[in-house]
Formats: structure tokens, sequence, C-alpha cells
């Protein structure tokens, strides 16, 4: 018969001291990364918010600008804003100054506000109070279909966001 030559713990497993610390530092590497992505997400969060603002009020403005009828000149819109449609007469762009930009016409927020064919925007609902520039130009065809280019970027703000832009034809 042939004796037992191993201690009675030599057959436990587990993990060392110097295993778990290696682990530990992994760990918190790990949860410091995590960390710093936190400020970044919200600050994204944030400007797609202030995107989706601005797309959804480009969109209700140009929805009001299409509804009105060819012969109007002016209207006002829903939130009370005195809207300039433009000339009938004219055959070129009128209000805001467009640019081409990938090919399309686009509104140039460079210049100032024109007066009638613009206003600036804030949710009183919003605590932010985050303001946006609506801006558009019309151009009206000999046929006397009028293309509607409305554009929209929010004010202010730590970081740049490219506006919103929208182009409509109306033909009755």
């Amino acid at each position: 018969m042939q004796a037992i030559t191993e201690s009675p713990g030599s057959k436990q497993r587990g993990f060392t001291l110097i295993e778990m610390m290696i682990a530990m530092v992994l760990m918190t590497v790990g949860l410091l990364a995590v960390a710093k992505l936190v400020p970044f997400s919200i600050r994204l969060n944030t400007a797609n918010r202030d995107d989706s603002t601005a797309l959804v009020l480009a969109q209700n403005e140009m929805n009001q600008f299409i509804d009105v009828p060819l012969a109007n000149l002016n209207f006002i819109d829903a939130a009370g804003h005195n809207c300039t449609l433009g000339n009938g007469a004219l055959n070129a762009f009128v209000g805001n100054p467009v640019v081409p930009f990938n090919g399309r016409q686009v509104i140039n927020f460079a210049g100032a506000q024109v007066p009638g064919y613009s206003f600036t925007w804030f949710d009183p609902n919003d605590p932010a109070q985050v303001s946006y520039d609506v801006r558009w130009a019309s151009y009206t065809r000999a046929n006397g279909a009028r293309r509607f280019i409305v554009g929209v970027r929010r004010l202010g703000g730590n970081f740049p966001l490219l506006p919103v832009n929208l182009d409509s034809m109306v033909e009755r």
C-alpha cells in the first residue's frame, strides 16, 4: 500500500491574489472607458433632438406653404408669423439667398435674415430655450408653379449643426 504524499489543501483551485488584482485593474479600465462615453452620448442625444426639432419645424412650415393658394403672396402661419411667399411676376428666387450644395439649392445662412422671409422660433415648453433660425425662398415659374426651399438651423450651442433644408414644388 502506498502512502499519500499530498497535503490535504493542494487540490483546491481558485484565483491567486495577483490574478484578482489584475482582474480588478482590467475592470477599472473598462469602467473608466465606459464612463468617458456617457458625456459624449448625452451631447449626441442633445444634437439629435435639436436636429429632429429643426426637421419637424421645417416640415411644418413647408406644409403650410404648400396649403396656401398660389395666388396668395402673404399669409399668417399657425404660430402667428407673417410669411411672404414671393412675387408671382418674377422668374427668380425671392426671399433668402440660395446657394448650390451637392447639386441642389439650399438656403444660405451666412447673411442676415430677410424680413418677411424668416423668423426666429423657440419652444416655450423647452427648459433649455433653444432658438431656431427659420428661412425660406420662393421661385415662381412661368406656368404658375411655385417652388419653396425652407431651411432651419439651431442658433447658438457648443457645437455646430448643419441646417435642415427642404425643397418642394407646388402646381395647381
